[in-house]
């Protein structure tokens, strides 16, 4: 086996944010290794022909960009185009699905509407003067997402001086329920404003560790406005186009090259083409989870098998202790994801609103305040809560290029599902069949109750007759991009500052990426401030690499 001393950073994994590290050190004249162990680069951020003989690119797995900064896309030279959907939410009334709350971004008018619609006329001043007050924050703090880490002191500063005080006691200082519950009094209301704080995070409004506020800040930071963007070509034209940045300046990119170890002095062992291979180099860049880099680090237990770069799921779930400190990490996700293929866009019970129109944004069903709660109590005992609180996102209608131009002019739409609370610990390996069939069931039931007909009648069906719909659970979504129980962000999320007397004497601790290892770093979601597609985790660590070095010159 032989080793290679010739580069001076070796990235471990290859989702979008190895990829803008490897881009940035690349373009600063360092020569990378990246090395993935799937047959392609892009990780969760990526685009599939998910029916076989369907010509239609889903975003299989993230779907939406919000938190991706313009500075990134300008000091890359990405082309990427972000589209911007006019319509934020449509939400049925549970009860009576015939009334609904459309909230269209260019019609206040209609917006104020709609809202005395549905009985809450008083609660449209109230959401908008919450989200406007929310947004004094959230753009005093946005500029230091790709800026060494404030202190929690010096981002209470940026928050005063922006009129944002009373942002910061609401987000910041305790549990968002009590500010949703001053600003609205409907309990459809309540529940749409919720749901920013809770996806992809098993938590209830008032939790006092804070975990659905650092998730609701994060919802709601992106551009400093908390617009989510649908991606034209799909999530894998981001991925790809940081994967060209990074190649184009320079950048190994090795595929089908599986990590198993990664060793002190900066030594990385991998699996490819059949031959085992060492690297090693002064840096090294984790972009794996940080409870895949622990297995990397360290010794597998007994009869788990070797540690990989997306591990296995009989170690996470058998309890091995992980090497990271911040306890955050073992944080488990809480969502099912089902992408369907429709021949046309569902009818509504509510003949007020055009289908394009509902699902034009975010579709929430069945997500008001108590429903909500109740889907938490219900999963928290064990059970697949019902009806099952439900997103929908359809893609196609923001960009139709997804679909080939013979489904686009057929009148076919894409669906994607976002099941809110269902935690990991609901899945494990010897029910997930079962569980996936059971949490699909419940998915189109929740659709079906507030829709005029089954949704299940409008799936279009592939050549080899089978409808198009797929549904993946936590572990499912673990075995395929090794996300540690099927936690979207790699983890629990962190704020985007740290204690006033946190160490921040290196860039590592500046940026936010350090480990316990000087010449190891976080580049992914597991970095703090890397949750999401945003390619944040992994400018941050390329800043902390070349802050760490003389300029222009190799270690």
């Amino acid at each position: 086996m032989s080793t290679n001393h010739a580069f001076d950073a070796i990235i471990v994994g290859g989702g979008h944010n190895g990829l803008a590290a490897a881009a940035y050190l690349s373009k600063a004249g360092r020569k990378v290794l990246l090395l993935e162990k799937l047959a392609h680069p892009g990780g969760a951020a990526v685009s599939a022909q998910a029916f076989d003989g369907v010509e239609a690119r889903l975003s299989r797995y993230s779907y939406l960009v919000s938190l991706l900064p313009r500075q990134i896309i300008d000091d890359l030279d990405l082309r990427i185009t972000l589209a911007r959907r006019r319509y934020s939410s449509y939400t049925p009334v549970p009860a009576n699905p015939a009334q609904a709350l459309l909230i269209d971004n260019e019609d206040p008018y209609a917006t104020d509407a709609s809202f005395a619609g549905i009985g809450a006329p008083d609660d449209f001043r109230g959401f908008t003067d919450f989200y406007a007050s929310c947004g004094k924050l959230t753009r005093a703090l946005w500029p230091t997402m790709t800026s060494p880490l404030p202190t929690r002191s010096e981002a209470r500063s940026l928050a005063l001086r922006a009129g944002a005080g009373e942002a910061w006691e609401n987000m910041i200082e305790q549990p968002i329920g009590h500010a949703v519950t001053e600003a609205v009094r409907h309990e459809l209301v309540r529940g749409v404003v919720l749901t920013d704080a809770l996806i992809g995070t098993f938590a209830r409004a008032d939790d006092a560790d804070l975990q659905q506020n650092i998730c609701f800040l994060y919802h709601l930071i992106g551009g400093g406005t908390g617009d989510w963007d649908v991606p034209v070509g799909g999530m894998g034209a981001v991925s790809g186009e940081l994967e060209r940045a990074a190649r184009e300046a320079g950048a190994t990119i090795r595929v089908s090259a599986e990590v198993t170890s990664v060793r002190p002095g900066g030594v990385v062992g991998y699996r490819h083409a059949g031959a085992d291979h060492t690297a090693v180099a002064p840096w090294v860049l984790s972009n794996v989870a940080p409870v895949v880099l622990d297995r990397l680090r360290h010794e597998a237990p007994t009869g788990t098998g070797p540690a990989t770069a997306t591990g296995t799921d009989t170690a996470a779930r058998a309890g091995w202790p992980p090497a990271a400190q911040n306890p955050n990490h073992l944080r488990e996700g809480a969502q099912v994801k089902v992408n369907l293929l429709l021949r046309r866009l569902p009818r509504l019970r509510d003949a007020a609103v055009s289908p394009e129109a509902a699902f034009g944004g975010t579709f929430h069903i069945n997500e008001t305040w108590a429903q909500l709660d109740a889907a938490y109590l219900s999963a928290a005992a064990g059970t697949v809560p019902e009806p099952l609180p439900c997103e929908i996102y359809c893609h196609s209608l923001t960009d139709p290029s997804i679909l080939s131009p013979e489904l686009h002019e057929s009148g076919a739409q894409t669906l994607t599902v976002f099941g809110l609370h269902v935690p990991d610990r609901l899945i494990t390996a010897e029910n997930n069949e079962n569980r996936r069939a059971e949490l699909q069931a419940a998915v189109l039931r929740s659709l079906n109750s507030v829709l005029a007909e089954p949704v299940e009648e409008l799936l279009l069906t592939g050549p080899d007759g089978r409808p198009c719909i797929e549904t993946k659970t936590t572990l499912d979504i673990e075995r395929a991009v090794g996300m540690p129980r099927g936690n979207i962000f790699h983890g629990g999320l962190d704020w985007p500052f740290v204690d006033d007397d946190a160490p921040r004497d290196t860039p590592a601790q500046r940026w936010g990426v350090a480990t316990d290892d000087p010449q190891l770093l976080l580049c992914g979601s597991g970095a703090r401030r890397g949750g999401a597609v945003s390619a944040i985790g992994g400018h941050n660590a390329a800043m902390a690499v070349l802050e760490s070095e003389p300029p222009n010159a190799r270690p």
